[in-house]
């Protein structure tokens, strides 16, 4: 099996998860990020300027658009790393090696901009101020993806046991906008930290505070938001209580199902995630969970920033600024 035949069954979608011409374009990008930190580690290595001249030394059984190859192959399918190198014919450690090194060139290169090519979303602050710029209301909720326990008497062997799915889980919040296009997902944290809790540890309710034109869609578990900013964002309505009017019962469900028609598209771009395997149950080293959600959400906001926007963008937009609270 020679290697074009692999570079042409690794570049379909149906492997990949992503169309050639999106390869192309993460060739074009990643290339020269690739380089600067290969240069990078070769001068920390020696400490100092290189030795040799550029291409000297040991040959790569694998070319630059392979290696992006597998390690996208890997991201889409979870395929073995043994069946991979079965597919190139080399060893498995060539391409564990490979993957190891791609995967933090995908996991940093953020999430796209709808209308925007070539802006990219990175931290929470990013978002906040996209928000407020372009008037967009934000999505928020939360996905757990099932992962590997720890084997007996390890350290963390009960820190990520679910209430609701009594497995070891990570939980990661998403933000989406009004159409449920990926803003910014993968702030990683333990399930059994509760939503709540969540929004105090990761700054969200800062971000709010400091953001007054910032407005936002949650669910009930995000409810002590809509409590402290009711101007801002917008939670479910409590039930009325049993001898309440059936009015009021019919009122308080009208009222739920319009939010949830809005907050809704959140739901749909968790579940583009779980298109990709390591999503739906991730068997890889937990270490390594918070690098594949960010490699697996940045590639599927290039998808959903290229759909239609059903608005018109405005003239300026100004990222990660300090904003006075």
């Amino acid at each position: 099996m020679t290697h074009a035949w692999a570079r042409a069954a690794c570049s379909h979608p149906a492997l990949s998860g992503i169309p050639r011409a999106h390869v192309c374009e993460l060739l074009e990008e990643l290339a020269p990020k690739w380089q600067a930190s290969r240069e990078s580690a070769l001068r920390e290595r020696c400490g100092g300027d290189r030795r040799r001249a550029a291409g000297a030394g040991p040959s790569r059984k694998l070319v630059f658009v392979d290696r992006l190859l597998v390690t996208l192959v890997h991201l889409r399918l979870g395929l073995p790393h043994a069946a991979l190198a079965e597919l190139y014919g080399v060893d498995r450690s060539t391409v564990s090696g490979e993957i190891r090194e791609f995967r933090p060139l995908l996991a940093s290169r953020g999430f796209a901009v709808p209308g925007r090519p070539g802006v990219r979303l990175r931290t929470l602050e990013d978002v906040f101020a996209y928000a407020e710029a372009e008037g967009v209301s934000l999505r928020i909720d939360g996905t757990e993806v099932q992962v590997r326990r720890p084997r007996a008497r390890r350290p963390g062997r009960k820190a990520f046991v679910s209430g609701k799915k009594k497995q070891n889980t990570f939980k990661t919040t998403t933000f989406s906008d009004d159409q449920g296009r990926t803003l910014v997902s993968g702030v990683v944290r333990s399930v059994r930290t509760h939503d709540q809790t969540a929004v105090r540890t990761e700054g969200i309710a800062e971000k709010f505070r400091c953001r007054p034109k910032a407005k936002a869609e949650v669910d009930e578990g995000h409810r002590g938001l809509a409590t402290e900013f009711p101007a801002q964002v917008s939670a479910p309505p409590k039930k009325p209580k049993d001898d309440t009017p059936l009015g009021e019962h019919h009122a308080w469900r009208e009222q739920r199902r319009r939010q949830t028609s809005e907050r809704i598209c959140v739901e749909h771009t968790n579940a583009e995630y779980k298109q990709w395997r390591p999503l739906q149950r991730f068997t890889g080293r937990r270490e390594t969970y918070t690098e594949t959600h960010l490699a697996i959400a940045g590639l599927a906001s290039d998808r959903s920033a290229r759909r239609a926007i059903h608005r018109k963008p405005s003239t300026k937009l100004l990222l990660a600024r300090q904003a006075a609270c």
